[in-house]
């Protein structure tokens, strides 16, 4: 039995990391493309977001909240290569990127899967880690397999690859782009090369995948439906193909976590992605509950996902002997601006926050670091407690020596 879904969108998401040193000029980049604006986030419009963040974080993701209308004015008039120096000051700043909206006529239906980019968002945190967010929508008329198909062969469409997986006769077609290349081009066009990724081991040819689905209320019914439901939930959960013939156990005991906050609201965590399972017997769960998971819940785990990429950034610094005082600055000021601060008191996003921290391994990394940290900063001290040592030791000789001498010129005399 196929589910027909009520709502869904998928955020696909891909981070990539730009050299701090270049980092001012990257963003020159971002505002000499035609296609791409600054996101302007204000307190009336986005209150949303201004309630549930606390002030310090709310600080960090979105600092243009801060200001009124004039100054608002004023930095859209500063010369671009001004801004970018501005710009580069503050801890995080947002793009939009435009979509062209003259959207060609559909070909072959029925040969594929159709879907549309409805969004393109860039993040970029002035440490040089960024995000690039797509926004997909598949077609009105679609079932939950076609949805569970889309999303494991979309997150692959980056890798080298991504041709191999013809096999799986899992075929999709873009709306709004001229083609599936098209939008990788732009995807290269705004990430770059992203080398610097494989130093901090992150996967450069796979998109992390933050995932919601409605699905109507006759799934819920009994117990075979609600029991193909749970199975079909999993390979959601792991984005696998609607055929994969799945271990249940093997899945629901692997890296992954459950929330259920209600039998009707179903949250799946793991550290390739987050997915949310709804029934539309709550109205809410294709209203208020799709606005908050792609806004709220959205920006909280794209919070969560830079501190780990940030410490495994801070951890290579502290391997490059060199970079000692980089990384000490920055594991410094990362856990007094950052860590020790919670990003919300709403209960849900708590819940989350925690959960993310787990899957990512998010703690033992930080603890993993302010070890080393520790160790290296003691060294350090002693190097340079022996060091002052030996410099007052040869000074003092040196007066001796001079005291010496000067005592024998005058016993000459």
């Amino acid at each position: 039995m196929d589910q027909k879904i009520k709502y869904q969108y998928t955020y696909f998401i891909y981070p990539y990391v730009v050299s701090e040193k270049k980092f001012d000029k990257y963003i020159l980049k971002l505002l000499n493309n035609k296609n791409c604006k600054l996101k302007i986030m204000q307190r009336e419009k986005d209150m949303d977001l201004y309630t549930y963040f606390l002030p310090k974080v709310r600080s960090t993701l979105f600092w243009t909240m801060n200001m009124n209308k004039n100054q608002i004015d004023k930095l859209d008039k500063i010369d671009k290569n001004m801004k970018a120096v501005l710009l580069k000051e503050y801890p995080c700043t947002i793009f939009e990127y435009n979509i062209k909206e003259d959207i060609p006529g559909k070909v072959g239906k029925q040969d594929g899967i159709f879907f549309n980019v409805s969004k393109i968002e860039i993040v970029c945190f002035n440490t040089g880690v960024c995000f690039l967010l797509l926004k997909t929508m598949l077609d009105e008329e679609s079932y939950f397999s076609d949805l569970l198909n889309f999303n494991y062969k979309f997150r692959d469409i980056k890798s080298s690859v991504s041709d191999l997986k013809n096999y799986d006769n899992i075929k999709i077609q873009i709306g709004n782009f001229d083609d599936i290349k098209n939008l990788i081009d732009i995807i290269k066009e705004i990430t770059g090369t992203n080398k610097a990724a494989k130093d901090l081991n992150l996967e450069s040819e796979r998109f992390i995948t933050y995932s919601y689905v409605c699905l109507g209320q006759e799934n819920w019914n009994n117990k075979e439906s609600m029991e193909i439901l749970q199975k079909e939930f999993y390979k959601f959960a792991s984005f696998q193909s609607a055929d994969y013939k799945a271990d249940y156990e093997s899945l629901i005991n692997g890296n992954m976590k459950l929330f259920e906050k209600s039998k009707y609201e179903v949250y799946a965590f793991n550290n390739i992605g987050t997915v949310l399972l709804t029934s539309d017997i709550n109205t809410e769960n294709y209203t208020t509950l799709p606005h908050n998971y792609e806004r709220k819940y959205l920006y909280n785990y794209i919070l969560e996902l830079y501190k780990k990429i940030n410490l495994n950034k801070i951890n290579n610094e502290f391997r490059q002997i060199n970079k000692f005082s980089i990384a000490q600055n920055d594991f410094i000021d990362f856990t007094q601006n950052l860590w020790i601060e919670e990003p919300t008191t709403d209960n849900t996003g708590i819940i989350l926050s925690k959960i993310w921290n787990q899957v990512l391994n998010t703690e033992a990394t930080y603890a993993k670091i302010k070890n080393k940290y520790d160790v290296l900063y003691k060294n350090s001290n002693i190097e340079k407690t022996q060091k002052m040592t030996s410099w007052m030791i040869a000074i003092l000789m040196i007066l001796l020596i001079i005291n010496v001498l000067s005592l024998l010129v005058k016993g000459g005399g």
